[in-house]
């Protein structure tokens, strides 16, 4: 007897059939799991709360530190969103979820987030002012060589040498004040505004 065999645009069917039928096996509420990723400003799934939280802390969810994979994963979404009002939303399974240890984790969160937002403002703050007395001290050492220059001229060796100490000091200073206050403080700022942005976000935990 023959061997039946089954046209190619069936087995393209049959094969598609089966796939997505594996699919739904492996995932049995594709649809809604996409509609809550849609719906949040940021959405992050997790297999269990420990996916927050670092492997080498064995604190409790009240005092542990947080994964650098995930404060990554959070940095990396919001920065297309807009400044403040940023609504997180973390999901992982019905089955896994517990209300007590999700206010605990919020909590710890949002202790984290305001943390560091005021610590790294203090820090830009610190930049800020440390390049603005650079600045300044720059200033004056120029206007002392201006000075010494304008009344004493070549009268003393050693006026000409606070001159030529003083004024590339003072060029010196200026530039290097100005290079911190223009450059170097606008590298922590996506920092800032990260923080900034999570301290003041509403932290949600939604099962699937």
């Amino acid at each position: 007897m023959a061997e039946e065999t089954v046209p190619p645009s069936q087995q393209n069917q049959l094969t598609s059939e089966k796939t997505l039928k594996d699919i739904e096996i492996h995932n049995e509420h594709p649809e809604h799991h996409k509609r809550l990723l849609e719906l949040s400003e940021i959405s992050l799934s997790l297999d269990t709360y420990d996916d927050i939280f670092s492997d080498f802390d064995p604190r409790d969810y009240s005092k542990r530190g947080l994964s650098e994979d995930f404060i990554s994963e959070i940095k990396k979404a919001s920065m297309e969103k807009p400044y403040g009002g940023i609504e997180v939303r973390l999901m992982l399974p019905k089955d896994k979820r517990n209300e007590e240890q999700e206010k605990v984790i919020r909590e710890r969160l949002k202790s984290h987030f305001s943390r560091h937002a005021k610590q790294l403002e203090g820090e830009a703050s610190r930049i800020v002012r440390n390049g603005i007395f650079f600045i300044v001290l720059g200033m004056l050492l120029m206007f002392t060589a201006t000075v010494l220059a304008f009344s004493y001229g070549d009268q003393s060796l050693l006026v000409q040498f606070l001159i030529v100490l003083t004024e590339p000091a003072g060029w010196f200073l200026f530039w290097e004040g100005s290079n911190i206050v223009l450059f170097e403080s606008k590298k922590i700022k996506p920092d800032v505004e990260f923080y900034e942005k999570l301290s003041k976000s509403e932290i949600e935990f939604i099962g699937y």
